[in-house]
């Protein structure tokens, strides 16, 4: 059985930009039915989803993949006087991709319904009706509402963050680009949409791989799974979470905890008492609370609804017992040092060199607003990464290191961002090799050399399109990246 010269399964492994349009037999029947099914691709592919398939594996999709996909069905539905919120639709797009995106939220609202946004990248905040802007900082820094109201109004607003990056700035003094210590060649890579493709990777240097979604930048990257005979360490920083139960955190993740458990052993109280560094730890019987566990929480089952969580009615959250909270360190007892914030713990464990550190690294990547305890489960994938990060860097140097990092900025501020990029450059200025996946073009443009693929995605992409300086890729034909790039350089108004 076959339509249009294919099989069902052949038909579901095409992209969706190849199924849309395939010719038909002629009668009725099949012409409604490819009708709709080209209605319904439509909105998917505009969201620049088109090198997509149908038997593509739910889990294997993205969270911006999904989100964009749940948009599409709502574009076809025909609704209006409905409120959608999204939170950062544009996390993992390309800025090719998210001007397709802001298109399609400006078809919703002129529908007659009600886009709400959490959102990062700045083309997106320009192009809304009204800006409501949250800090000034993070954590117990921020919280409150500094700016409500059209966009141009948040320009005089001096507390904002945002304001810094949003409207236009001169560009910052140009950067000499670094010359390589030597070149590291990857491939020939044949691999999903790559076809032979061979790429050259400067070594002491910063390099972004850029290009649509879908181009192949993450299955090109993801070649390096050895270390090379140029470099002495890998070191891959993802954003799979830390853990995933709610007994991995911060501290634990990046054994700050165990400087933490030590301290509290050390105090005159624990050592009247016999108390151990275990008995500070809610994952073994001794200290912690019995009746959750140490998890802090109990499963409340509910009649003919899922089952919810509540906070410990003994330990009320602290996941310890009473008689180990009662051992305290400088006026706070082990459960209330976890609930401090990385900044607040930086200033209580200053003469403290172990747990200093750690928590300099982790301020180094702009997770000051994140506490020690924060169960791993109700963190970003970009907090992860950076806690990843924040975890290698803690290590002290070592032999020459490469360090491969996938969209590191998604989900994060303008301001974060300058944060971060300090930290990756200071590492390539100690001599190491960061190559990172990107689509923020300030990071791109910071850079010392690019790798671009596409053109497109899917099967319209999966070849090198330009390799060079920043500079040299901006003018680049042929390029999805180029166009937004030489903004980027420029100091224009751009994302």
């Amino acid at each position: 059985m076959t339509f249009a010269g294919r099989t069902i399964a052949e038909l579901a492994a095409l992209p969706l930009t190849d199924l849309a349009g395939l010719p038909h037999d002629g009668t009725e029947t099949a012409r409604v039915l490819t009708e709709d099914l080209d209605a319904r691709i439509a909105p998917v592919v505009e969201l620049g989803l088109g090198y997509l398939s149908l038997d593509r594996a739910t889990p294997t999709l993205s969270a911006g993949e999904l989100q964009r996909l749940r948009l599409a069905t709502q574009l076809r539905s025909g609704l209006f006087g409905v409120v959608y919120v999204l939170d950062e639709p544009s996390a993992g797009l390309h800025p090719a991709d998210t001007e397709a995106l802001i298109t399609v939220l400006e078809r919703l609202k002129a529908a007659g319904n009600s886009v709400f946004v959490v959102e990062h990248h700045l083309e997106v905040v320009r192009g809304a009706d009204w800006l409501v802007d949250v800090g000034p900082g993070a954590g117990e820094h921020g919280g409150r509402v500094l700016y409500s109201g059209p966009v141009a109004g948040l320009a005089p607003v001096a507390d904002s963050a945002t304001a810094r990056y949003l409207f236009a700035r001169p560009p910052g003094p140009a950067r000499a680009v670094r010359e390589p210590r030597g070149w590291l060649t990857l491939g020939p890579v044949t691999r999903h949409n790559l076809r032979g493709v061979t790429a050259a990777f400067p070594l002491g240097a910063f390099t972004a791989v850029t290009g649509v979604s879908g181009s192949g930048k993450s299955t090109l990257v993801g070649e390096f799974t050895e270390e090379p005979e140029a470099v002495g360490r890998l070191v891959r920083v993802d954003q799979k979470p830390i853990g995933r139960t709610p007994r991995s955190n911060l501290a634990t993740y990046t054994g700050l905890f165990d400087v933490v458990r030590k301290v509290f052993a050390a105090t005159d109280e624990a050592r009247a008492r016999g108390y151990g560094v275990g008995r500070f730890s809610f994952n073994v019987a001794g200290g912690r609370c019995e009746t959750c566990q140490g998890e802090g929480f109990v499963s409340v089952e509910l009649l003919f609804l899922p089952s919810t969580y509540a906070p410990c009615p003994d330990c009320g959250g602290a996941r310890y017992n009473p008689e180990t909270l009662q051992v305290a360190y400088r006026g706070r007892n082990i459960a209330e040092v976890l609930d401090l914030t990385v900044e607040g713990a930086a200033g209580f464990f200053a003469d403290v060199p172990a747990a200093a550190r750690s928590l300099g690294t982790l301020l180094d990547v702009g997770l000051g607003y994140v506490r020690l305890g924060q169960p791993a489960t109700e963190l970003s994938g970009g907090e992860a990464q950076r806690i990843k990060l924040a975890s290698e860097l803690q290590r002290g140097r070592r032999a020459h290191t490469l360090y491969l990092l996938d969209e590191p900025t998604t989900g994060l501020h303008p301001a974060d961002v300058e944060v971060l990029m300090n930290r990756l450059q200071g590492l390539v200025d100690a001599g190491h090799t960061v190559v990172v996946v990107e689509h923020d073009m300030t990071v791109v443009a910071a850079a010392d050399w690019v790798v671009d693929l596409g053109p497109g995605g899917g099967d319209r992409g999966g070849r090198v399109v330009a390799a060079g300086t920043p500079a040299e890729v901006a003018r680049t034909e042929g390029s999805a990246t180029a166009a937004h790039l030489a903004r980027a350089l420029s100091g224009a108004a751009g994302p």
